[in-house]
């Protein structure tokens, strides 16, 4: 985007922008920090949160299997009991999955490549004060 340098008339101008501009950069560079290594988590919960709901999936099926076969009585309510908390288990790791894997995963990475097109933007600005700055 071509910028209006022409309308910093002074050098004194030019300074107070690019402390402005230096300072935005400084800030979009922590949180591009800050978002790689969320990025990072995020990647790392995915795969550990997928592993732990597929092994909880499937005690819920061998469970299932062993409750319809069992006569009632207090172990069938036993399990019946261990069921309904595998149950609760499943709903915690959807719910944080949805936070903190795959999905907030690629949440962060639309995030990271946002500031890193500001960052580029800002880079610009900063070159069309500075060339300002040097004709004046």
């Amino acid at each position: 985007m071509p910028y209006t340098v022409e309308s910093l008339t002074t050098a004194a101008d030019c300074d107070l922008m690019l402390t402005m501009a230096n300072k935005q950069k400084n800030d979009l560079s922590f949180r591009r920090l800050s978002l790689e290594r969320q990025q990072t988590s995020y990647a790392e919960n995915a795969v550990e949160l997928d592993a732990e709901l597929q092994i909880t999936n499937a005690e819920a099926t061998a469970l299932d299997t062993v409750i319809a076969a069992l006569p009632d009585g207090e172990t069938k309510d036993d399990n019946v009991t261990r069921r309904k908390r595998l149950e609760l288990k499943q709903f915690l790791l959807n719910e944080k999955k949805v936070n903190f894997g795959g999905v907030a995963l690629l949440d962060k990475q639309f995030d990271l490549a946002r500031v890193n097109k500001e960052i580029e933007e800002t880079d610009t600005f900063i070159a069309a004060v500075q060339a300002r700055k040097a004709v004046l």
